[in-house]
Order: structure tokens, then sequence, then C-alpha cells
């Protein structure tokens, strides 16, 4: 068994080799419709053994076969896999054809010592490795500050990045800055009219940061005001844009998300990017020209309409600027597109599907879609709405001023981005279980604490400490295979863009641990003296502190040992 793999993956090859053998050898029929891939299951009622699969129920239709012979057939030819015979301590037949599987200790010993032999790096694996994936998220306009709606992805995007990264991916972050349009040329004259003190036009901005930057560039710049109309406008313009990305930096740095590349959507047309883009969809034979504008046949692809791209007037479109990035970003050599979406974007989705078919890329390989659904903040029973600073809605810093960073991320990634959600700011901010970042931080923090104390009172445990032979009881059992799931779940969370698997697993994890602490004592009483066994038993705390650590890390959640 490699170091690397799981027991997991380890039981699961073995059963896809022994089917493929059972059928080669005609104990069950070829036309036996064998599946790619096993999963197994953990049952809930532990007498069930460690794992379970239903896999012979599955077969019984195209074999013609009762499910209980295959899983006889099949216990037959594990048992006489040496790999997985030494893996599995027993192998039972229950009901109508599950197989009931129950690791040897030794196994369970394996568990531990991959877990402390990989340390930070466990559950990491190369199942994406050689995927280049750009992963563009928040991309809000550099128009004012980032609010609730950028505030979910800030957290999401790059807890996905980093598990993307786990899965062996070369991730690349990308924050897409809409800095050209009519909104940049009403953010300019918002900032002069605030500046001149005269009134902002109807359409343009009004939360309190536009004052502040008017003050902030005047400061610099005096002469900015009394320049000519459009000269000026451009100026704070620019000035503003300025001040406003760096703001915006400054606060999702706070929150512990960071970008590799910032994108311009103006680079976009510079230097005739947007017509070699144009150029290459010509070439593909979707481009077309009616009543003097320009136009991508999308409709070819399943799109609602045909896109403009230059209007009859000879302006840019904003799907102009879609088009462009996407032939940007498949240029400079990326696989695997992903955007993460704002929840009044579900209308991109056919578009930009129907964008790369265009393009003569597969849209089901090459680009990935999320859309993230609204948040809403309660405090003190009430839902939130306005902001100090923007005027409309709740900043991200404010947010992270009312709960801490930690909690406000925990609580963004576990929740599935394609529902709503709301945040109450009195239960983050308590020290309760029904805390969830504190409920698994706490469970860190108290491994971290046992293991204090089993150094003072002498006792060893790490890789030479395992003793698999004395965890016997149910507690540990259920402790080491809750362990034994993490590569399992980064795999999983990776492959479905969802790592709200990772907070769940965690928060799992921790109620285990918890059941273990409670039935199973670590330390020695009064005068006990420390034996193999307590030995043993911190071992498994260490292995699960890591484990912890690990899952929290993917998080961009800090692992603290004291609380």
């Amino acid at each position: 068994m490699s170091s690397d793999s799981g027991i997991q993956e380890v039981i699961e090859a073995g059963i896809l080799r022994a089917l493929s053998d059972l059928t080669s050898s005609g104990a069950i029929p070829a036309s036996t419709q064998i599946p790619h891939e096993i999963t197994l299951e953990r049952p809930k009622n532990r007498d069930h053994g460690d794992y379970a699969t239903s896999i012979a129920l599955a077969l019984a239709k195209s074999s013609g076969l009762p499910p209980r012979d295959i899983a006889t057939l099949l216990k037959g030819a594990l048992q006489a896999d040496g790999e997985i015979s030494v893996a599995l301590s027993a192998i039972d037949i229950a009901g109508p054809g599950f197989l009931n599987l129950t690791l040897a200790r030794a196994s369970q010993g394996g568990v531990l010592s991959t877990i402390l032999n990989r340390g930070a790096d466990f559950g990491k694996s190369s199942t994406l490795a050689g995927v280049k994936i750009n992963l563009e998220f928040v991309s809000a306009n550099p128009t004012g500050p980032l609010h609730l709606g950028h505030t979910r992805w800030a957290a999401v995007g790059d807890a996905l990045g980093r598990v993307l990264s786990a899965a062996g991916a070369d991730v690349t972050r990308e924050f897409y800055v809409n800095d050209r349009g009519v909104q940049m040329d009403l953010f300019g004259e918002s900032i002069r009219a605030a500046a001149l003190g005269i009134a902002r036009p109807e359409s343009g901005y009004h939360g309190a940061y536009i004052d502040d930057l008017a003050k902030l560039i005047v400061a610099s710049n005096p002469e900015f005001k009394t320049l000519e109309l459009n000269e000026s406008i451009e100026a704070f313009r620019d000035a503003g844009y300025a001040l406003q990305l760096a703001d915006q930096k400054r606060v999702l740095g706070e929150m512990n998300t960071h970008f590799d590349i910032w994108f311009s959507e103006r680079s976009l047309y510079e230097e005739n990017f947007f017509n070699h883009c144009l150029d290459r969809l010509k070439k593909e034979g979707h481009v077309f020209e009616l009543d003097g504008a320009v136009w991508l046949r999308t409709t070819d692809f399943g799109d609602d309409k045909d896109r403009v791209m230059i209007k009859s007037d000879g302006s840019f479109a904003y799907f102009a600027s879609d088009s462009a990035y996407y032939i940007s970003k498949r240029e400079r050599g990326f696989d695997v597109l992903i955007y993460m979406l704002g929840a009044d974007h579900h209308g991109y989705v056919h578009r930009l599907k129907a964008l790369a078919s265009c393009a003569g890329d597969d849209p089901t390989k090459n680009i990935d879609i999320l859309i993230g659904q609204l948040v809403k903040i309660l405090e003190n029973g009430e839902e939130l709405k306005l902001s100090k600073r923007a005027g409309t809605i709740i900043t991200l810093e404010e947010l992270i001023e009312k709960v801490g960073v930690d909690a406000a991320r925990y609580t963004l990634i576990r929740y599935p981005v394609d529902t709503p959600m709301v945040m109450d700011v009195d239960v983050l901010r308590s020290r309760t279980n029904e805390n969830p970042v504190y409920y698994v931080q706490y469970a860190h923090a108290r491994i971290c604490g046992v293991l204090r104390n089993a150094t003072d009172l002498g006792i060893a445990y790490g890789v030479d400490q395992i003793h698999p032979e004395l965890l016997e009881h149910e507690r540990e059992r259920e402790l080491i295979g809750a362990l034994g799931e993490f590569p399992r779940i980064v795999a999983s969370a990776a492959e479905l863009r969802e790592p709200h698997r990772i907070a769940r697993y965690l928060e799992e994890l921790a109620g285990v641990y918890h059941r273990f602490y409670a039935d199973c004592r670590v330390l020695p009483l009064g005068d006990e003296q420390p034996s193999s066994l307590h030995s043993a038993r911190a071992t498994l705390c260490r292995s699960t502190a890591q484990v912890i650590a690990n899952s929290l890390a993917m998080l961009g959640v800090s692992a603290p040992e004291k609380m």
C-alpha cells in the first residue's frame, strides 16, 4: 500500500480488480456493466464494519445474478487478493447483498502513520496534476467598497483555490477589474461633484466614501478642481480608481484572500487585442454583420439569442469584453476557466458556454461557471442593510469588524454557494457550540491542551507510539475511520468545486473527536502510571489535530492552540 494512498482508495481499487477478474473468468457474465469507479460508504452503525458497498445490488440486473451470489463471489475474490486480505480483518455479507468491510488493526495504524508522516501534506493529491486552472472571483467594479455580494466569493473563491491546489492543479487566482465603460465616468463625475460641493449625478455614486476620495484627491491634486469639465472628470476618475483599487486590495488582504493577477478590462482593447479576438472568432465561422453591428452567433450553441459585439455606432458592447477576456485566458495557456459570478448573473451561463463553443473549445471541459446566491446579515434579530460607508449594503470591511476574519470566512464557506444564506452576528460572536467556527477551532485547541499535558506527564506520542493493537474501543475505530476520509473529502471538494464539503467534514470530525475524548481517557488519573495505551491515544489525538489544522488551512482559517 502506498503511503500516499488512502486505505479507502486501496479497497475500492481492489474491488474493481476483483470484478475484472470475475468477469474475465466467466464467474460473472461479461455483459455485466461494471462501473468505472467504486464508492465506499461509512456505515452509521459501526457494527456493520468500517466501510460498506452495495455494488452487488447494482450489478444484479445487468448480470442476471442474485445480489447475494455476486456478493459471495466478490467476497471470495477479495479474500484471495493479498493486498486487500491484509487490509481487512472481516468481509461480511448482509441483507440482500451488502458487503460490510472491517479494517485490520494494521490498516488503522497505517492511517495514523500516513497522517503523521505526511503532516501538512496529508490530504493533498495529484488528482488534478498537470491541469492549469484560471480561477476568477470577486471581480468587483473599482468604483466602491467591497460589499456582501463580493464577500461570499472572497472567502469561497480563495478556499476553492486552496482545495484545487491541494488536488494538484496549477491554479492562478485572477481578479477582473471592470475599469472601462459608463460606470467609470459616473464614478469620476461623482468624485468631482463631491470635491466641488455640487450635486452628484442622479445615477452616480452617493456613499460617504466618495467624499473621502474627493478629500484625498484634492489634498494631493488641488488643480483637478479647475480643469475643463471632461478633463477634470477624467482626472478625478483615474485618481479615484487608483485609490479605490488599492483599498479593495487592502481589505481583501485583511480577509486572507490574495490574487496572482489583477487583470484590467482596458487592456483588452490595447494593442488591438480585441481585433485579434474578433479575427479568431471569424475564423471559427460564427461572426456576422447585421444592421451595421457585428454579432456572434451564440444561438448555434444553445444561447437564447445572438450577442452584439460591436454596436452600429461603432462602440463596444459589454459582450465584446467577455469574448476578448475568455480568449485572453485560453491563450495564456489555461486548460480550465472557472468563473465565479454573482446571483444576478444567471443569464451569463449559457452565453459564456456558447462563447467557449464559438471559440472552438469544449464547454463541458474548458469552462466552469459557478453562481453564488445572496447573503444576509442578522444582528439583534434584525437584518442589516445599510452601510455607514457605502450607503447601501454592508461592506466586507464592516463584516470583518463585526465578527473577525476566521468567523466570516468559515461561515461564508460552509454553505453551498447556490443557496442563499444568513449570517447571525450574535451567534458568530458567541463562544458556544452553536458557533460552527468556534466548535471546530475549540476541538483543535482542546487537543493541543491535552498534548501539552501529555508532555508534562512524560507520555510519548508520535509515529513510533501508534500501537494499533491497543486501539480497540469503538470510539477509537470511529475516529480513525473519520481521519482516513480526509483525502477523499478534499478530492471530492476539488472535483465538484465545493469547498463547503471541507467545513462540513470538519464539524463531523470535531464531533467524533469530542465523543472519543468523553469515552476514552487519554491521560492517566491520579497516581496511575503512563502506559502504552496512553501513548497510543495521545498519538491518535496528535493525528486528529493534524487533520483539523490541514482542513482549516484549506479554508484559510487559523487553527489556534489555545482558546
